[in-house]
């Protein structure tokens, strides 16, 4: 059974609260998770806290990652602001500049700059 770290969406539509989960990846976004393992509110409330929050549970979540469960994209950002992941993770993007350009054959540059080939006999 394919697990993931995800965010699960809950609240009303101006005033989201995302549930950091662990559930099979083919189970819908807001389904039955398999675990509850933290608790992230984006907002900024007025007159009150003056920053985002996030409740997580570090034992649990490093437990799911070591038993294989992937994290998504928005997962990643979040442990690693948290200092869960760090940023040499497999789990981390890669920068750009790690990347190299990608090399074209000589035979399709020769192609693109030539003009077209005639049909086979």
């Amino acid at each position: 059974m394919p697990m993931r770290l995800r965010l699960a969406v809950h609240g009303l539509r101006h005033d989201r609260v995302f549930h950091l989960v662990a559930i099979n990846q083919r189970t819908r976004r807001n389904g039955k998770p398999t675990e509850l393992l933290g608790i992230y509110d984006p907002r900024v409330k007025p007159g009150g806290k003056d920053h985002k929050t996030m409740e997580w549970s570090v034992g649990r979540i490093r437990y799911w990652l070591d038993v294989g469960a992937i994290p998504s994209k928005s997962v990643v950002k979040l442990l690693t602001m948290g200092n869960i992941l760090k940023s040499e993770s497999p789990y981390y993007p890669k920068s750009t500049s790690d990347m190299s350009p990608p090399t074209s054959s000589p035979s399709s540059s020769s192609l693109a700059s030539s003009q077209p080939v005639p049909p086979k006999s």
